[in-house]
């Protein structure tokens, strides 16, 4: 490295480095309306239900699917599916103990964004080939695609009715059987970004070394526990702040 030290910026050199380029992103406030809740196996809504309350939604798995857009170079549709677990509350009337009913939810998305273009075949030393196709004619370069979701919001949960038939698939067959199902609805917020990994030059100031020490494993578990701070705040709710008090003029 050569030495620039006496400069007032504090600038080392420029480097080449090898980085996750986005070249697209959106972000996505959806509402999920009458989300059809599938009940596992050993659940089931009781006839005499009347009142259900979804105590929470988490997302527990996200498949995504990325395909280029025909005729549209550097833009590739992305497909999301969402899988929520959810954990509902049901009631036979009001202020009774409630019985714990477990079930997931579905949801699928497309957006597309643009990815740029590739024509390159990228090899890693742990990993497969990345965006090869069966046909050694054609080389699809896919972006990589990054969904952050934070966890839902649950809005409403409420008891259907559905027809369904015995024994069968098809609702539609004889007899017909009336049971019951929840529906909820939930708010998603989610950013998806499309990246690519591009070598880019950078300026550098200095090296990232750590100013923290590791912590060692050698101490004794009371050693360790004597570290630790004591969790006042645990044992205290928080009072609420002046700032925050709409009742408080503040002129």
């Amino acid at each position: 490295m050569s030495d620039h030290t006496n400069r007032p910026d504090g600038f080392r050199e420029a480097v080449c480095v090898e980085a996750q380029r986005i070249f697209d992103s959106c972000s996505e406030k959806d509402c999920l309306q009458d989300l059809p809740v599938t009940l596992d196996p050993g659940y089931v809504i009781g006839d005499n239900v009347t009142i259900v309350k979804c105590r929470c939604v988490q997302v527990s798995d996200v498949c995504i699917n990325c395909e280029p857009v025909p005729f549209n170079k550097g833009f590739f549709s992305v497909d999301i599916t969402y899988t929520f677990k959810v954990t509902l509350d049901t009631y036979e009337k009001a202020c009774t103990n409630p019985v714990t009913v477990k079930g997931t939810a579905v949801f699928t998305k497309k957006v597309i964004l643009f990815g740029s273009e590739g024509g390159s075949k990228t090899f890693y030393s742990n990993a497969e080939p990345l965006g090869t196709t069966n046909n050694c004619c054609e080389t699809v370069n896919l972006p990589r695609v990054a969904v952050h979701v934070v966890e839902p919001i649950v809005l409403e949960s409420r008891i259907v009715t559905r027809c369904c038939c015995e024994h069968a698939n098809d609702c539609c067959q004889q007899p017909p059987v009336q049971v019951k199902g929840v529906v909820i609805t939930i708010g998603l917020f989610t950013i998806v970004q499309l990246s690519r990994p591009v070598a880019l030059l950078v300026p550098v100031y200095d090296y990232c070394i750590p100013h923290k020490e590791c912590t060692t494993t050698t101490d004794s578990p009371c050693e360790l526990f004597e570290k630790i701070k004591f969790p006042t705040e645990e044992f205290f709710p928080p009072a609420l702040e002046i700032g925050n008090d709409p009742c408080i003029d503040k002129r």
